[in-house]
This record gives C-alpha cells, sequence and structure tokens, in this order.
C-alpha cells in the first residue's frame, strides 16, 4: 500500500474515534445535567419540607436593636407618661397600657430569660407590643411527630410568621379514642385562668390537691373552650411544664425525659424554659391550640410570612 493510501486510512480511523469519543462526551454531559437537575429538584423539596425545619425567631421580639420584628417597639422608661395621671407610672402600667405582659417587658428589660426581676429606672428601654396591630396567635401541635409550631398571626394582613418550633410531650396513646391519644384532636381556645407556680403553690389533679410544680411544672395555661373539629371537651386540658421530682439528692428537678414523649393525660408538656417564653408573649392576645395527628392535616390561618 502506497503512503498516500495509508495516510488516507489513518486520517479516517481518527476521524472516527474522535466521533465517537465527542458522542459519549456529550452523553456524559446529558447525565451531568440530569444529575445535577435532579439534586435541585431534590434540594427545593427539602426545603419545603416545612415539617422537619427548626425556626426559633422568638429573640427578636424581645431584642432592642434593629434586627426587632416589626410587632414590637421600643419604649424608653419614664415614670411620668401622658396615659397616667396623679401618680408615677411603674411596670404594671406599661404593661397594662400595651396590652403587654410584664413577663414579657422584663425578658426585654434584663435581656435574658428573666420573666420576674423589673427593676426599671429612667433611661432604661425595652419592648411592647405596638399599640396599632392586630395580631393573635396560634400554636400548631403534631402528634405524630410531638412538635409544636409558634405562629404570630397579623390579622390586619392576614399573614402568619412562624417565630418558633417547639419539642412537646403528649397524650398516651388510646387506640379508643377518635384522636388516637389521650391528648383530643381539634381548635381550642386557650383560657384566662392561668397559674404561675410560687413555693408552695398547690393544685388539683385527679381531684386532690398537690403541689403544682409536681404535676404542671412551673407554668400553666387551660383550654378554654372549643372552636372546630375538637374530638373532646376543653375542660381538663391544657398547656404546662414538665413534672418535678426529686432527685438523687432529695432535691425537686424537672423531668426532662417526658418531653418528645407519649406520657401525659392530654395535657401539652413543655421544657419550663419554653412553657415560661410562651406563658410571657401569649397572655394578653387571643391565642387558638390547634392539635392535629399530623402536620399535613393543619389549617393555618393566613399565608406564611417569610420577610420583614
Amino acid at each position: 500500500m502506497s503512503i498516500p493510501k495509508i495516510l488516507t486510512v489513518v486520517v479516517l480511523v481518527l476521524a472516527v474515534i474522535l466521533g465517537v469519543v465527542k458522542g459519549c462526551s456529550k452523553k456524559q454531559d446529558k447525565c451531568l445535567v440530569e444529575e445535577v437537575s435532579l439534586n435541585v429538584e431534590k434540594k427545593t423539596a427539602s426545603k419545603e419540607d416545612v415539617n422537619t425545619s427548626e425556626v426559633d425567631r422568638v429573640n427578636l421580639l424581645f431584642t432592642t436593636d434593629a434586627s426587632k420584628l416589626p410587632y414590637v417597639e421600643t419604649v424608653t422608661y419614664t415614670s411620668r407618661v401622658p396615659w397616667l395621671k396623679g401618680r408615677a407610672a411603674w411596670i404594671a402600667d406599661y404593661a397594662s397600657y400595651y396590652q403587654t405582659t410584664r413577663h414579657f417587658i422584663a425578658r426585654s428589660l434584663n435581656k435574658k430569660a428573666d420573666y420576674f426581676s423589673q427593676k426599671v429606672g429612667p433611661g432604661d428601654r425595652f419592648n411592647v407590643f405596638k399599640k396599632d396591630i392586630d395580631v393573635s396567635f396560634h400554636l400548631l401541635i403534631d402528634l405524630s411527630n410531638r412538635k409544636m409550631w409558634f405562629y404570630l398571626v397579623d390579622q390586619k394582613t392576614s399573614e402568619r410568621m412562624l417565630l418558633k418550633t417547639y419539642r412537646v410531650g403528649v397524650g398516651r396513646k388510646d387506640n379508643k379514642k377518635s384522636s388516637g391519644y389521650l391528648t383530643p384532636i381539634g381548635k381550642y381556645k386557650l383560657g384566662e385562668k392561668v397559674a404561675i407556680y410560687q413555693p408552695g403553690t398547690m393544685g388539683i389533679f385527679r381531684d386532690q390537691k398537690v403541689e403544682m410544680i409536681r404535676i404542671f411544672g412551673t407554668r400553666w395555661i387551660p383550654f378554654e373552650k372549643e372552636l372546630e373539629n375538637c374530638s373532646d371537651v376543653a375542660k381538663g386540658y391544657g398547656l404546662h411544664g414538665t413534672p418535678w421530682v426529686n432527685d438523687a439528692t432529695g432535691k425537686l428537678a424537672e423531668d426532662r425525659e417526658k418531653i418528645g414523649q407519649y406520657n401525659s393525660d392530654g395535657c401539652i408538656r413543655l421544657a419550663s424554659e419554653d412553657m415560661e417564653e410562651i406563658f410571657a408573649i401569649v397572655l394578653t392576645k387571643p391565642t387558638v391550640v390547634e392539635i392535629v395527628k399530623e402536620f399535613k392535616d393543619a389549617k393555618l390561618p393566613g399565608v406564611e410570612k417569610t420577610t420583614w
């Protein structure tokens, strides 16, 4: 075979090889594009899975810097105020005027979760709810996941903001109940006959007087009435802390193992710091508790607000 013919054959062979390689490269590129696209879809789905997300914006209600939520305002304490005549104004007066609990003001004033120290002097700054807003709160409880979502609802704009998620303890499983648990399902209004533990505070449990902290922890908020699709009456149910028991040294200590479990007689149990936090925020505003078997069953109010 002559040299020109040999060169021609070599060129043809190289052309075929390059064509095959190019084709394989295109196929690989296509596969890579499809794989990246699939990964993006997976990430997007994950972001939308609110059932597993953890949120905590509560401190933005109490902070006095520019990051605070638009539902609160920062005021500077002075004993002389235009809306109170004849005497000096105290924290209780500010709380009443702004429809904000003293516990709420104390946490903002103290810059930590201290709800009882309410010492205040001229020039001290703290947050209160704005007087020109109309807000309520919605607590959604998922029995299957033992989890609670805490929403603020702006009644004027019909927007809701997720403030925080919590782990909770709920009622024991009971197949005889329509909910499947001793905790009922449905929407309930929270009541006003609340209780705050002080040493020696007694409560009624199973028709007997017991020290409150041993059953209800440091706070108690009852269900007041049934609102929608309730599987049981409101009476007897509520939100409260976990029971306190005697530890190895004989001192009272919070039984935190009760959180995230099915072990109550039907009430919703929270860790003491979580219960005290919610207590400080919701007491002066209408609050609804919605209890569902699973998150997907929820009928949340308004539309989700993600920016502010």
